[in-house]
């Protein structure tokens, strides 16, 4: 699992650690993605971060930072392990930005879109190999993300969530990192089988409009 130090990633490896998929814990600069392929079973792709600007303001560094860590590290680290062992589970941690845009976040949804297609063709090549891959796409969730949001738009926390975080909302609250994880340990599972090449959307109807 990338990404398992707060928020999302870290509600996933507690949920998963208590069905027994356990592991040690390793520190790793994923914006240097040279040598990441890894021998693992199931693979949870969730690092990734925000800039908050208009196209013509972007930085280049940046924008290419955030596909690397967001993109090409995931496809390294599930490029060659899963396909050898005969079976795995590999579930991409995206957004609801995967499926719809905003603007002042060029790089983040140009990865989340990137991801949804990383996700469907090994979906498609991992088949034969009993390999699933599922993308899930919640809407906000209740990660340090909320106070970042509020600095950028210089309201306050109470105020970014209701007017910008949940604007298109039809369930009005933010979803918690406990759901996350809960729907991710479902796609790992035995029953999850026959689901590949989804993109599971938790998010309050966003997607409905």
């Amino acid at each position: 699992m990338t990404g398992g130090a707060s928020g999302i990633g870290r509600a996933c490896a507690g949920r998963l650690a208590a069905e027994d998929v356990g592991g040690p814990a390793v520190a790793v600069d994923l914006s240097a993605v040279d040598g990441l392929e890894c021998d693992v079973d199931i693979r949870i792709n969730n690092a990734g971060y925000q800039h908050i600007a208009a196209i013509e303001d972007f930085p280049v560094e940046t924008f290419a930072e955030i596909l690397r860590i967001m993109v090409e590290a995931p496809f390294r680290l599930v490029r060659r392990a899963l396909y050898e062992r005969g079976w795995g589970r590999i579930v991409n941690i995206s957004c609801v930005h995967g499926l719809r845009d905003s603007p002042y976040k060029v790089a983040y949804v140009t990865a989340e879109h990137a991801l949804e297609g990383l996700s469907k063709v090994i979906a498609l090549e991992g088949a034969a190999h009993r390999v699933t891959s599922n993308c899930v796409n919640p809407a906000y969730v209740r990660t340090p993300l909320v106070a970042d949001q509020a600095a950028a738009h210089g309201l306050a926390p109470e105020a970014v969530v209701e007017q910008i975080l949940l604007a298109k909302a039809a369930i009005r609250r933010l979803f918690e990192p406990e759901e996350v994880a809960e729907l991710v340990a479902y796609l790992c599972s035995p029953q999850a089988s026959m689901m590949t090449g989804a993109s599971v959307a938790p998010d309050g109807g966003w997607t409905a409009h």
